[in-house]
């Protein structure tokens, strides 16, 4: 094939290219053209059409308001069943000392 000279006929290489299922290298050899131009054309026709994309769209969300049952608790599960409740905030090292001391 003769190297295309124009950005028109370059501009369907590429698009040739995309269609072809080949790699750039297979399709370059098989073409007879410059690998790293058909790089840059390829390059340059993704470039093309993303710019033309359409715009993403974002849509306003709701998100409801995660009811609070009360004030924020730390629950302890014993092994046996039982159940130790504590206020947020509780000092973590006297709640393992407590669950140590009811024989977890």
């Amino acid at each position: 094939m003769s190297k295309p000279g124009e950005k028109q006929e370059w501009s369907q290489v590429a698009e040739a290219f995309e269609a072809s299922g080949l790699t750039q290298k297979a399709f370059s050899a098989q073409r007879g053209v410059r690998l790293s131009t058909l790089q840059s054309w390829v390059y340059r026709r993704r470039r093309q059409h993303a710019r033309k994309a359409p715009a993403v769209r974002l849509l306003p969300v709701e998100v409801p308001a995660v009811a609070q049952v009360g004030p924020m608790l730390l629950e302890v599960v014993l092994a046996s069943g039982a159940r130790l409740r504590f206020p947020a905030g509780a000092d973590v090292e006297y709640v393992a000392r407590l669950v140590t001391a009811l024989g977890w």
